[in-house]
């Protein structure tokens, strides 16, 4: 097994039973999907619940005890319809394709800029400080309207929040502090209003100030984390992988489809979603009883072979991977999905193209992971050319 592969047990217990028994480590007996099938039923049926209060973790996360983590308003990706259609509405509206397409100008500028401030550190240098974060934390910032020059703090709190050894204090902590940044933030949107995502829910009045804070939260370490992760970790298992690599370099009208096979091979959210049944419903054959919580593993469903040929290979060569689970499914599917795919496509493309000898400046079993979080990768990737 590789930094790149899921735990072997996944993979046996997916060939077993795809929704199987799971006890929780607060005492909770919930389940665990790892099927592809039954990963999209639970997450399309409304009749599952993502409010935390009904939640239960299936590793131990203090930070995140249900009974003393109050939700920001909002926070909409913990919230059930109505209240989760009613905030989800206006967002949607600011992250259409087109929106974001009239963005790749902005994401080349950035990419480019940062690739010259590496370029002019020299080699070696570290993949995930000078590139990965700075790429996809410089547009976010842009599309909220968020000073770049705060990015220390909330890259802190963060890193904070998304720790799963982070204590309550430490989380509630962090979460505050974001959300007082951000609602500050807003407050001078109002009076100086912008031509930013942030200033535009101002102007449209569906929302209070204080529930565009919670969104602006949720977007700003939604925004730069999973993307970051997915550039450090795609550029990590492509410079372990000369022969995928040589394949994008030949044919760079690849990239689209291996951007798709990249965020299924590695899938990031390695810790949920987690949904509970607000009613008895029937998954595969098992009853949910109500109350009862089930764990999604997205690496799981991601390499199941009942969906995906061949799926614990990872092959930038193969036609797109239509369905996967990286960004979620139903209601709660990532809203910012398609600036996720734009960036990777041209950060992707724009790095290896600028050091066409990039390769690893350490052993690769001392590349540090994030084990420790609950989005996966490296914390650092250091890397010459």
């Amino acid at each position: 097994m590789s930094a790149f592969d899921p735990p072997e047990e996944l993979s046996r217990w997916r060939e077993e039973a795809p929704v199987r028994p799971l006890s929780y480590p607060d005492g909770h007996r919930g389940w665990l999907v790892t099927g592809h099938a039954a990963a999209r039923k639970v997450l399309s049926d409304r009749r599952f619940s993502s409010r935390l209060e009904h939640l239960h973790w299936p590793v131990r996360w203090e930070g995140l005890d249900p009974g003393g983590f109050v939700t920001p308003p909002g926070f909409f990706m913990q919230l059930d319809p109505p209240d989760h259609t009613r905030l989800r509405k206006p967002l949607t509206a600011q992250f259409t394709v087109r929106r974001m397409k009239a963005l790749e100008p902005q994401i080349e500028r950035i990419t480019r800029e940062t690739l010259d401030a590496m370029e002019r550190g020299g080699s070696p240098a570290d993949l995930v400080r000078d590139f990965a974060l700075p790429v996809p934390s410089l547009v976010i910032c842009e599309l909220l309207g968020v000073p770049y020059d705060d990015r220390e703090r909330f890259r802190r709190d963060s890193a904070a929040a998304l720790r799963v050894g982070s204590t309550k204090e430490e989380v509630t902590a962090a979460t505050a502090s974001l959300y007082g940044y951000l609602y500050e933030l807003v407050a001078r949107k109002r009076a100086q209003p912008a031509d930013d995502l942030l200033s535009g829910l101002v102007a449209g009045g569906e929302l209070t100030p204080e529930e565009i804070a919670g969104a602006g939260l949720l977007l700003l370490v939604a925004g730069h984390e999973t993307t970051a992760c997915m550039l450090a970790l795609g550029t990590y298992v492509l410079l372990r992988d000369p022969g995928q690599l040589a394949a994008l370099r030949a044919d760079p009208s690849l990239m689209e489809g291996a951007v798709e096979e990249l965020l299924r091979y590695l899938s990031v959210a390695h810790l949920g979603p987690l949904r509970a049944a607000l009613e008895d419903v029937e998954i595969d054959g098992r009853t949910i009883r109500k109350g009862e919580v089930v764990t999604l593993s997205i690496p799981a469903a991601n390499r199941d072979p009942a969906r995906f040929p061949e799926p614990e290979t990872l092959d930038v060569t193969r036609p797109a991977p239509v369905g996967h689970l990286a960004f979620g499914h139903g209601i709660h599917q990532c809203l910012g999905q398609q600036l996720a795919r734009i960036e990777m496509r041209i950060a992707y493309r724009a790095l290896f193209e600028r050091f066409p000898s990039l390769r690893l400046a350490a052993p690769p079993e001392e590349i540090p992971l994030r084990t420790d979080m609950s989005i996966y990768g490296v914390h650092r990737l250091p890397v010459a050319w």
